[in-house]
């Protein structure tokens, strides 16, 4: 089985190349100087060494900073730490080893087919990186696709197919996806992270058996795939993560949690051609991620003014400045989206002069309607309707009470195929939500029964919001 909780699993971040010749640990005082061996035993030669990769250009001077080192190890390995014991805790659940038919690429859902498009880009480019001598883009470009692709996104939004369940085709297809990844990852990785990457792939290979090399340093390098790159594919999906960071965005800053549901969300998209990349799949990609209800394309639920930048038009227009800020003033919405889609505007001047505005030339004021909170990010803007329904405000609680039980399962050290029992003590403020969302919560939690009792004896208490809530969980 793929071991990823081994305790010595962590000894390799930990503590790498901290050995003399003899195999003792080094350790050197340095009067006030950064004790070098020190900061690899404390945060591992990994990390140290990623660090000072990334962090500037070999040939630049590098302003050291230990907790530089710590937010490496932090932010880059334990993500990465993190994806693959994801991968090796539902893999050994699954009996999945890797050394499966595989699942031809074309018959794989659009969100693995993006993220293989991604791993190939990383890969063409990570080896261009590494040709020309440059160490630190190619370390970055590993990073971002691990933190912002694969973990974040791309195992985040696909959890649910490694639960339960036979070995369907669709569970089969996001196994091998995230196999690939990781595989190609370290392999990537592995010159700059000798320790972690060789025991991640000798963990991999020991199961799969499809490397016939002892280590990942004897592996060959690996291959791009150009007809595999399918760049409309990555557009669309950074489309949906630019929505999403959009809606996040705005649901701190009116405080709504994202486990609370909204109604809806609308995109005033300026330019066609990014309106035809919001197709259905990306759409459901949004509202699942963004836990909103409907996603709609709509002009009308903005509206946005223009005013002269001044900066810019000064030298364009000279003596004419205040004729053309006042037309700039006078316009309509659609003469605004005109600007934006097209990214010019001609206007005419009483003396008949004409004068081509650009999108620098203006600052545009966006507006919503009443019940909506807007944000615009270059040519797109979101608009989030930010009214709570009971309705909506009952399936947020469940949502929160999914969220402690699932809590209330790991610590109790339950199985992630363990299912339960459970009963929360009676409150008015949860129990119409329970009665509603009675088999949602179950399906979420795997629980086979939830009751509402009027006392619990022994019972864990959780925060939701600003009051209580008693609960006892068994295991059947």
């Amino acid at each position: 089985s793929m071991i990823a909780n081994d305790v010595s699993f962590k000894n390799v971040i930990s503590n790498g190349l901290v050995l003399d010749k003899n195999g003792n640990k080094m350790s050197k005082r340095l009067g006030n100087a950064v004790e070098p061996f020190k900061v690899m035993e404390d945060y591992g030669s990994d990390a140290l060494r990623w660090y000072m990769v990334t962090n500037s250009q070999p040939w630049d001077n590098l302003k050291f900073d230990i907790e530089g080192v710590d937010e490496v190890r932090r932010k880059f390995f334990g993500t990465l730490y993190n994806t693959y014991s994801f991968f090796a805790l539902y893999a050994n659940v699954d009996n999945f080893t890797g050394s499966e038919k595989q699942v031809a690429i074309s018959e794989r859902p659009e969100i693995d087919r993006w993220i293989i498009s991604l791993l190939n880009t990383l890969v063409k480019e990570v080896e261009e990186a590494y040709e020309t001598y440059e160490p630190t883009r190619a370390g970055r470009l590993i990073q971002d696709f691990v933190g912002d692709n694969l973990s974040n996104w791309y195992v985040r939004l696909n959890r649910k197919r490694f639960w339960g369940g036979s070995m369907t085709p669709d569970k089969l297809a996001a196994y091998q996806t995230l196999h690939e990844c990781l595989t190609k990852v370290v392999l990537l990785a592995a010159p700059i992270a000798p320790f972690i990457t060789d025991r991640i792939f000798c963990d991999i290979n020991a199961v799969s058996g499809e490397f016939k090399v002892d280590s990942v340093h004897l592996a060959d390098f690996p291959k791009f795939d150009n007809s595999l790159i399918n760049k409309e594919l990555e557009n669309k999906m950074q489309l949906a993560q630019q929505a999403t960071s959009m809606i996040l965005a705005l649901r701190r800053k009116v405080n709504i949690r994202v486990r609370q549901p909204l109604q809806r969300a609308v995109l005033a998209i300026a330019d066609p051609e990014v309106e035809k990349l919001l197709t259905p799949q990306i759409k459901e990609i949004v509202k699942a991620e963004n836990n909103v209800k409907d996603l709609q394309i709509e002009m009308e639920v903005v509206t946005k003014r223009a005013k002269a930048n001044f900066k810019t038009l000064g030298a364009k227009c000279g003596k004419s400045m205040k004729e053309v800020a006042a037309q700039i003033l006078a316009w309509k919405n659609t003469d605004v989206v005109s600007l934006e889609s097209s990214g010019k505007f001609e206007i005419t001047l009483t003396s008949g002069e004409k004068i081509l505005l650009a999108p620098e030339d203006v600052e545009v004021i966006t507006e919503s309607i009443p019940g909506y909170e807007c944000l615009t990010e270059g040519k797109l803007t979101l608009a989030l309707d930010i009214t709570v329904t009971e309705e909506l405000r009952q399936e947020g609680i469940a949502r929160e009470l999914v969220n402690r039980i699932q809590n209330l399962r790991k610590d109790s050290g339950f199985e992630v195929t363990d299912r339960i029992k459970i009963q929360i003590e009676k409150r008015a403020e949860i129990e119409a939500a329970v009665e509603k969302f009675n088999d949602y919560i179950k399906a979420q939690v795997l629980g086979t029964s939830l009751d509402v009792v009027e006392k619990l004896s022994s019972a864990t208490s959780v925060e939701i919001d600003d009051y209580t809530v008693n609960i006892n969980i068994e295991k059947m």
